[in-house]
């Protein structure tokens, strides 16, 4: 394939650590839609496109996710300084409807365990990136925080963030890390896209600025599908939305094309314009964002992965004149309200 120019680094939020712009996620497909063998391809095709940092978490495929990635990383044996490894503990690895009390959440005790446990399946001594994956209000938030900072003096995880965390949550993290001279969430990951703006772009604003600054891994920057244009026919059987387990990711997809569809076709129409495909278009718009620190490419083929990783490429079409028009297409919505 025609791999992107150069893969640009970028600093994950005010620390020192650099992550590759576009990154890898394995949500839905790792251990799941996807075979082992595609698994290996995918992290090998990104890898040699300069992609250092490969996202999971416990509750992807009910663990098996993390053993899929783990083992991958073990036969590639590629030098442990040269790519960035994550997990998320909440939901727990075991299957819905078996999950006992302290099998989710953020308590100390699950926090432990659930990255113990994800060390083993990796088949690692560290995760460089831990997630919250949810905020937990059955569990102090000091709790957490001590639990992470420890997680970190152990030599067991590198640097903790969150996800799908509103931004008072965050700030108050970081003020119990700061009031006990511990060590504050470096990251979050939160959805973003084009139909999917506001927290990231307003919400959040003030913790970029903040002493500790704030960096961010995103998801879901094509929208769950919907700005690849596959889905204006509806939703087949062979695709990822169509399998009976994503039901309720399927119902919200459905709702936002019947609001959307003609936004889709707008920017389809303006990436034809730029010679370049709306995926494209769609990741290199997150990249523009100079508070996104990586966008996480997601997929179950190769040539998708491969396609997408052009998006780097296409980063320079996107003018101000273009993101203004691209703004009259898809305008930001207000921030949730942080409550």
């Amino acid at each position: 394939m025609q791999y992107p120019t150069q893969m640009q680094y970028r600093r994950l939020g005010k620390s020192g650590l650099k992550v590759s712009a576009l990154s890898l996620g394995s949500w839905i497909t790792f251990g799941d839609q996807i075979g082992d063998d595609v698994a290996e391809a995918m992290m090998l095709t990104a890898y040699k496109a300069g992609v250092n940092f490969f996202d999971n978490a416990e509750a992807y495929a009910d663990g098996r996710s993390e053993i899929v990635m783990g083992k991958v990383l073990k036969k590639m044996g590629w030098e442990r300084d040269t790519y960035i490894v994550s997990s998320k503990v909440f939901f727990g690895a075991a299957p819905w409807g078996k999950k006992r009390p302290n099998q989710t959440g953020l308590s100390r005790k699950h926090v432990f365990e659930a990255c113990d446990a994800a060390l083993k399946r990796f088949q690692l001594d560290y995760l460089d990136l831990y997630y919250c994956h949810r905020p937990d209000p059955e569990t102090p938030i000091e709790e957490t925080v001590f639990a992470m900072n420890h997680l970190i003096a152990q030599g067991k995880i590198f640097y903790w963030g969150t996800s799908e965390w509103n931004a008072r949550q965050i700030q108050e993290a970081i003020t119990v890390a700061r009031v006990n001279h511990l060590i504050p969430p470096t990251m979050e990951q939160p959805q973003y896209n084009l139909f999917c703006r506001g927290s990231v772009e307003r919400e959040y604003a003030p913790l970029y600025a903040a002493e500790s600054g704030l960096g961010t891994t995103i998801w879901s920057p094509l929208a769950s599908g919907l700005l690849t244009g596959k889905y204006k026919d509806g939703i087949s059987a062979d695709t990822r939305l169509g399998r009976e387990s994503l039901g309720w990711l399927r119902e919200s997809v459905e709702k936002t094309w019947d609001e959307k569809h003609l936004q889709i076709q707008q920017l389809a129409e303006l990436a034809t314009e730029l010679g370049i495909t709306l995926p494209c278009l769609a990741i290199a718009w997150c990249l523009s964002n100079p508070n996104v620190s990586s966008v996480i490419l997601g997929g179950s083929k190769v040539s998708q992965l491969e396609e997408n990783l052009k998006a780097l490429d296409a980063l320079p079409l996107l003018t101000q004149p273009i993101l203004d028009r691209i703004d009259a297409i898809s305008p930001v919505e207000s921030a949730p309200h942080s409550s």
